[in-house]
C-alpha cells in the first residue's frame, strides 16, 4: 500500500549552560492545580540547580537540584521544609538522564530515567499550584528575584526536551526571543566535553571530571600525584636501606614511574642488601618414570611478572639462584651423542644445559670446571650414572638467563632410576642505579642523554651535593618547549619549564643552605594537570598547569646534565641516582668519555654517617657506605641490632675494661683527677645484662672511680642480688638487697638498672620494677674502669 521510508520527529534542540550566569526562564500557567515538568540533562558536576520556581498562592517555592550526583526535590515555606525527597544516583556521569516531576493536590512524584524503581512519592500538607515562571539551570543576576533560589550553585552542562504541563517547549522560538528568555546559553548545541577520553590518569588511575577539569583517583594503584604518575614505593631494597629501614617485606617499583607496577619482595638488610623473590615451588621434589616421550616438566611462577623481574635484575649488581639436582641413575646428558636429558629454561626462553657454578658457554657442572667430578670421564656427577645418590648443585649467576622459569627431566624411567630437584628463590644484591654518580669539575662540562620528546608526563629525580652557590643541574630544550632545574642560590632550587604557552617556574626555598657538601634530594614533575617540585623532605610545592599547553612535551635537543649548551654556568659538584620517568641514566659510563667529568662521587659518609648508631663507624665504599660495628655492642646494617656477647668466667677470673687510655693512667691523678676525667662524670646510668651461675658469693659488675666512688652488683652467699652505690667518698655506700629465691640456680637471669640522679630503678627478670632513693650523692665522678664476673 501507500508508505514512505521516513519518520517525522520534532527536532531535538539541546542547550548548554556555560557559566554561573547561565539560566533559562520558561513561562508556566499560573494557578493551574496540576503541575507537570519534564526535561533531560547531562553533566559531569555532582552539584547544581536544575529548576527553581515560586509556587502560586503560597509564600514558598519548588527547588529541584543535583546533590552528590542525585536528584533532590525540596518544597518549602519560609522557615519550614514541606518535603525533601531524593531519586536516582550517579547522575553526573556525562550521559543523558531524564527527570519528570509532577504535583497533584497534595501528592508529588519524581521519576528519573523513566524507571519506576527510581521514582519517589511524597505527601505534603498543602495544595500545589503552578507558578508563572520556571528557572532552569540558574537565576538572573542582580535585583531581588524572590522566585529564583540560586543558593545551590549554577548548573553546568546540557539540557533538552523541556516539557511544561505535558506540552513540549519550542526551543527554536526561545532562541528567536519569541518564547521565554535566557542568558549565556548555547542553543542547538551540547558543548559538554568528555575530559576522561582519552584517560590521562596513568597506571590504572580512575578518572572522574567536572565541567572544567578531570581528576584522578590513585587509590590502590601504587602511584600518586595529579595523574597517578609518580611511584609511592622505592625502586629497590637498596633505596629502602639508605632511608634507615631494616629487614622485612617491602613493595618495590623497579621501573619507578614507568609502566611496570610494584610487587612484594623480602629485603635482607645486611652489609650487602639482598632482594629475595620467591616462586611457587621451593620444596625438594622427587621425580620417577620420566622419559623423552613423557618428560617431567615443571614451571616456576614468581611473585612478579617477567618484565618486573627483568627490570629488577638489570638494576642489580649481581643476581643468583641456587639449583640443586639430586640423581640416582639419572643423567643430565647422554655422553654418546651429547644430547641433553635434563635442561632448564630461563627468561630468554632458550634451553640451557650448563648447571650451578658453571659458565653459560660450556655444557658442564661446577665439578667439571674444578676437575672434581666423581668420574673424571664426565663433566657432571650425575652423568656418571651411578646406582647411588649424588648431586650437581650450585648457583646460576648469569643475569641474562635468570630467573629459571622451567625445568625438564627425561631420564628417570630405568630400573632404580630417580631424581630430585630444588630451586631456590631469586637473590639479587645491590642497586647499580642508586649509587651511579658523576663529579662535575668545571662549569662548562656536562653530560648529554636522549631527549624527553613525546612524553605525556616528565619526572626527574636525583641527589646532588656541592659547595658551589649556583649552577644548572639539567636542561632539555625544544623549538618552543623547555625544562630546566637549577640551583639558583645556596638555599633556592628553581624548576622552570615552557609547554607552548609561555615560561613558568616553581621556586623552592630551603631553611638551610644546600651547598654544605651533603647529599640533597630533588624531585620535579610536569604533567597535564600540574607541575611540582620537592627538595629533601620539605613539603612538595605544586602549581596548576597553564591552560592550552602541549599535552605531550615537544623537546628535540638532547638532555644536558650538569650543565647546558644555552647557559654558560654549569653545575660544580656531584649528581647521583638520576632517573627520568623511572629510567636510570648511567652517569658513570658517560662520564668516562667526557672531559671535565669523572665517574663516581666520594664522601657518602658525610651524608649517611648518622645512620650508623651505637658507636658504629661509617666506612666509605665506591658504591655507597657501610657501618662497621666492630667496636659497637650492636650488629646489623646500622649497628642497631643487639649482639649477644657472652663470656665464661672460671674461678678467680674477670674482665676489666678501662674507660681511659692507658697513658692517662700514669699521670698524677691524685690532685687533678677532675681536670683529666671531667668528661666521665655521670648523673645517670642505664645498665642491662644477663648472667647464669651456680656459684656464690660472686661479683657480677663493678664500676670504679679515681675518687674512690664505685657501683657494684653482687650475688650474696644466699643467692640474693645486692647493689651498692658509693657516690661520696666521705659517706658510707647505699646498699640495697633484693631478697627472693636464689638467683644462683643455673638459669639465665635478666637484670635492668636505671639511675636518674638520686632515683634508682631495678628490675629482675619479669618481676615488677623496684624503686630506691640514693643518699650518698647524685654524681658518679671520674669513672675509671668496669670489671665483670669474679667469683669471690
Amino acid at each position: 500500500g501507500n508508505m514512505s521510508f521516513s519518520c517525522f520527529e520534532p527536532p531535538v534542540v539541546p542547550v548548554t549552560f556555560l557559566s554561573s550566569s547561565s539560566y533559562l526562564a520558561l513561562p508556566g500557567t499560573s494557578g493551574q492545580e496540576e503541575l507537570s515538568i519534564s526535561f533531560q540533562f547531562r553533566t559531569w558536576n555532582k552539584e547544581g540547580l536544575l529548576l527553581s520556581a515560586k509556587l502560586h498562592q503560597a509564600s514558598g517555592g519548588l527547588l529541584l537540584y543535583l546533590s552528590d550526583g542525585k536528584v533532590k526535590v525540596s518544597l518549602h515555606k519560609p522557615g519550614k521544609a514541606l518535603s525533601d525527597i531524593t531519586a536516582g544516583t550517579g547522575l553526573n556521569n556525562g550521559e543523558w538522564h531524564s527527570v519528570s516531576f509532577s504535583a497533584k493536590r497534595n501528592r508529588i512524584t519524581v521519576t528519573v530515567d523513566n524507571d519506576v524503581t527510581m521514582s519517589t512519592h511524597a505527601s505534603i500538607p498543602l495544595q500545589v499550584y503552578s507558578g508563572e515562571t520556571f528557572y532552569f539551570g540558574g537565576c538572573p543576576s542582580g535585583g531581588n528575584n524572590t522566585e529564583c533560589n540560586s543558593s545551590f550553585g549554577a548548573f553546568q552542562g546540557c539540557m533538552r526536551l523541556f516539557s511544561i504541563g505535558n506540552k513540549p517547549v519550542d526551543m527554536i522560538a526561545v532562541q528567536q526571543n519569541i518564547h521565554g528568555n535566557f542568558s549565556d546559553l548555547q542553543i542547538d548545541l551540547c558543548g559538554i566535553i568528555d575530559r576522561c577520553l582519552p584517560n590521562y590518569c596513568e597506571h590504572g588511575g580512575e578518572c572522574s571530571q567536572s565541567w572544567n577539569s578531570f581528576y584522578c583517583n590513585c587509590n590502590n594503584t601504587g602511584y600518586k600525584g595529579a595523574t597517578c604518575h609518580y611511584p609511592v614505593y622505592e625502586q629497590s631494597c637498596e633505596a629502602y636501606k639508605h632511608r634507615g629501614n631494616t629487614s622485612g617485606f617491602y613493595n618495590i617499583d623497579s621501573d619507578g614511574s614507568g609502566p611496570l607496577g610494584p610487587f612484594l619482595v623480602y629485603c635482607n638488610m645486611t652489609d650487602t642488601t639482598w632482594t629475595i623473590i620467591q616462586h611457587n615451588n621451593t620444596n625438594l621434589t622427587r621425580v620417577k618414570s620420566a622419559n623423552r616421550e613423557n618428560p617431567h616438566s615443571v614451571f616456576f611462577k614468581y611473585s612478579a611478572s617477567l618484565d618486573q623481574l627483568r627490570a629488577t635484575i638489570n638494576h642489580a649488581e649481581h643476581c643468583e639462584q641456587e639449583l640443586a639436582y639430586h640423581c640416582k641413575k639419572s643423567r643430565l646428558s647422554d655422553k654418546q651423542d651429547g644430547v641433553p636429558l635434563t635442561w632448564w629454561i630461563g627468561r630468554t626462553n632458550e634451553t640451557q644445559t650448563y648447571w650451578g657454578g658453571s659458565l653459560p658457554t660450556i655444557q658442564k657442572c661446577s665439578c667439571g670446571l674444578e676437575g672434581s667430578c666423581i668420574d673424571s670421564q664426565h663433566y657432571c656427577n650425575c652423568d656418571a650414572d651411578q646406582d647411588e645418590w649424588t648431586n650437581d648443585t650450585g648457583f646460576l649467576s648469569y643475569k641474562d638467563h635468570l630467573p629459571v622459569t622451567k625445568m625438564v627431566i627425561t631420564d628417570t624411567d630405568r630400573p632404580n632410576s630417580e631424581a630430585a630437584y630444588k630451586l631456590g628463590p631469586l637473590l639479587c644484591r645491590g642497586d647499580k642505579a642508586f649509587w651511579n654518580s658523576a663529579s662535575f669539575n668545571t662549569e662548562t662540562s656536562y653530560l648529554h642523554f636522549p631527549t624527553f620528546h613525546g612524553e605525556l608526563s616528565a619526572d626527574v629525580s636525583f641527589f646532588f651535593k656541592t659547595t658551589a652557590s649556583s649552577g644548572v643541574f639539567l636542561e632539555n630544550l625544544g623549538i618552543q618547549d623547555f625544562i630546566r632545574i637549577e640551583l639558583y642560590s645556596p638555599s633556592e632550587v628553581i624548576f622552570s619549564f615552557d609547554v607552548g604557552n609561555g615560561p613558568s617556574e616553581i621556586i623552592m626555598q630551603t631553611l638551610t643552605s644546600l651547598n654544605d657538601n651533603q647529599w640533597h634530594y630533588v624531585k620535579a614533575e610536569r604533567n597535564i594537570k600540574e607541575a611540582s617540585l620537592q627538595v629533601d623532605q620539605l613539603p612538595q610545592k605544586s602549581q596548576a598547569a597553564p591552560p592550552d599547553g602541549h599535552i605531550r612535551l615537544q623537546l628535540n635537543s638532547q638532555l644536558f646534565v650538569g650543565g647546558t649548551a644555552s647557559r654558560q654556568k654549569g653545575f660544580l659538584g656531584c649528581i647521583r641516582s638520576l632517573h627520568l620517568n623511572g629510567v636510570a641514566l648511567d652517569l658513570e659510563e658517560r662520564a668516562k668519555i667526557t672531559p671535565g667529568v669523572e665517574p663516581g662521587c666520594p664522601g657518602h659518609c658525610s651524608s649517611y654517617g648518622n645512620l650508623c648508631h651505637n658507636g658504629g663507624k661509617c666506612r666509605e665504599k665506591y658504591s655507597g657506605f657501610s657501618c662497621d660495628c666492630t667496636f659497637s655492642a650492636y650488629a646489623g646494617p646500622f649497628c642497631k641490632k643487639g649482639k649477644h656477647i657472652s663470656a665464661y668466667f672460671g674461678t678467680g677470673t674477670s674482665v676489666t675494661y678501662n674507660f681511659q687510655e692507658y697513658y692517662t693512667l700514669a699521670k698524677n691523678s691524685s690532685s687533678h683527677a677532675s681536670s683529666f676525667y671531667a668528661d666521665m662524670t655521670l648523673n645517670r646510668e642505664a645498665i642491662t645484662f644477663t648472667f647464669r651461675t651456680t656459684r656464690m658469693p660472686s661479683l657480677l659488675l663493678y664500676v670504679s672511680s679515681f675518687y674512690k666512688e664505685y657501683l657494684s652488683v653482687l650475688l650474696t652467699k644466699n643467692g640474693d642480688l645486692q647493689i651498692r652505690y658509693k657516690l661520696d667518698s666521705h659517706q658510707d655506700p647505699d646498699v640495697f638487697n633484693i631478697i627472693s629465691k636464689s638467683l644462683a640456680d643455673g638459669q639465665l637471669q635478666h637484670v635492668k638498672i636505671n639511675r636518674e640522679e638520686e632515683m634508682l630503678f631495678l628490675q629482675v627478670n619479669q618481676n615488677e620494677r623496684m624503686k630506691f632513693i640514693l643518699s650518698s650523692g647524685t654524681e658518679f665522678n671520674a669513672i675509671k674502669s668496669l670489671t665483670l664476673g669474679k667469683i669471690l
